[in-house]
């Protein structure tokens, strides 16, 4: 049997956008310069690994103290924002993928760089798709390191070089590579090109795409 494991930010839900918003709030309190496309270096990072960036960024450096003032000051101004999620900001054709592999007993497991995985998928209504959840609560080494994936196949009972990954950021995708798993990218095949296959989101894979994977031939 094959098991299915998916990031969180970007590829089931757009959180990017409320990291980005926080970030942007932190980064313009200490006077530095922080736009979207920065913000891309932040994707699948850990949140002490993208502070650490911030403050290279503003070439800064700080006492433990204040660091770790600004890591809570920045997720409490994350978790106001995803407070007000609901159902309607789940991606497209996530729930049918979802339902398709949980209708054929497919073991699925959330693997999420994420402090804040397992309450995001509570405001959205789709925590119960899921056997295991692995987050950033539970991990001590951030992608692109597979420790992440490597727990959830564990986790799951399945053999890593039977797992599937689906991930939006290209450290995702090479702690999925490194694992020994299929990578499939969610997001700019441009950008995700150590991936083994990309789509733009979910509502381009379809049945037989599904049926291919479940069967080890795609």
């Amino acid at each position: 049997m094959r098991g299915f494991i998916f990031d969180l930010d970007g590829v089931i839900v757009d959180t990017a956008k409320y990291h980005y918003l926080a970030w942007k709030h932190l980064a313009d309190e200490l006077g530095i310069t922080f736009t979207e496309e920065d913000n891309e270096r932040f994707k699948g990072v850990s949140r002490k690994r993208c502070l650490e960036i911030l403050l290279e960024m503003g070439g800064m450096e700080v006492s433990g103290e204040q660091f770790n003032r600004w890591l809570h000051e920045k997720n409490e101004d994350y978790l106001s924002h995803i407070s007000k999620m609901d159902a309607s900001e789940i991606l497209p054709d996530v729930p049918r993928v979802l339902d398709y592999l949980r209708d054929r007993n497919i073991p699925m497991a959330l693997g999420s760089a994420s402090k804040n995985a397992r309450p995001i998928l509570e405001k959205v209504g789709l925590l119960s798709y899921f056997n295991t959840i692995v987050d950033g609560n539970e991990v001590v080494k951030a992608k692109p390191d597979p420790q992440v994936f490597l727990l959830a196949a564990e986790r799951l009972g399945v053999s890593p070089n039977q797992c599937v990954v689906f991930e939006d950021a290209l450290a995702g995708i090479e702690a999925a590579n490194k694992a020994g798993m299929q990578s499939i990218g969610i997001g700019d095949p441009d950008i995700l090109t150590e991936a083994d296959a990309v789509f733009r989101d979910f509502t381009e894979i379809d049945v037989d795409y599904l049926r291919g994977l479940l069967a080890g031939s795609q």
